[in-house]
């Protein structure tokens, strides 16, 4: 179900399959921020109970092992919507059966869309419903359409990280038999400490994972374009490029 939250600035549309967003407009200037190409179908997944991929796409617990493809499970299931006003909306998933086989545990997760007059706010809360610690990954993995308006080009647009105090650091990626993350932290070239300035080329060896240490805003922008895109991520310990 596709359901749509709004204010005089905004309008975002969010499909209850996988609460995930499909398109956020700005409605002064009639544009979408979000990714809608043919290459990829997905547009905003979230990512729960874990990120990436697993080697063999399973992992043991308890001496038991179990099924846990790449990013799991939440983006294919269907929340229930909790609560939805005109520039508001809560959805929720709960554990089941089908969720047990891959993550036997006992969880509720909210996703809490919020419109302001500045742009949106998206809230998480998991809830642990079992007597011992559940651990668990939370990610999200909004896709957004650079050039911003179709002006410019790619190449045209920075990425600005805000906070950080120390030169920017990325996880090694090895990409066979299976990508996974080394633990080793590499440079990436930026313009000082804070600005990436995108190319295809940053991009050859897979995603880049950015340690976060003090990162707070992460701003997508161009010189030639006076639309940029703001993310505040203080809360999450990596951001991927």
């Amino acid at each position: 179900m596709i359901i749509k939250i709004k204010n005089s600035h905004y309008q975002v549309n969010i499909d209850s399959h996988g609460s995930q967003m499909i398109k956020i407009i700005n409605k002064d200037y009639h544009f979408n921020y979000l990714w809608d190409g043919l290459e990829w179908p997905k547009h905003a997944p979230i990512l729960f109970p874990a990120i990436g991929r697993s080697n063999n796409d399973s992992y043991m617990l308890n001496g038991k092992k179990y099924s846990m493809p790449q990013h799991v499970f939440a983006a294919d299931q269907e929340f229930s919507i909790i609560s939805h006003t005109e520039d508001r909306a809560i959805l929720e998933l709960q554990s089941k059966q089908e969720t047990k086989s891959q993550y036997p545990f006992n969880f509720r997760l909210q996703v809490i869309f919020n419109l302001l007059s500045s742009g949106l706010s998206i809230s998480f809360i998991v809830k642990n419903l079992n007597q011992d610690d559940m651990p668990f990954s939370l990610g999200s993995h909004p896709a957004f359409k650079v050039p911003i308006a179709n002006q410019g080009r790619f190449d045209n647009y920075y990425v600005d990280f805000v906070g950080n105090k120390e030169p920017l650091k990325v996880y090694e990626i090895i990409k066979k038999p299976y990508p996974y993350r080394t633990g080793k932290l590499e440079s990436i070239n930026t313009e000082g400490l804070h600005t990436i300035k995108l190319n295809h080329q940053i991009f050859k060896s897979g995603l880049r994972i950015i340690l976060n240490h003090d990162i707070n805003e992460v701003i997508v922008h161009s010189l030639k374009n006076k639309h940029s895109i703001s993310l505040m991520v203080s809360d999450f310990d990596n951001v991927c490029l």
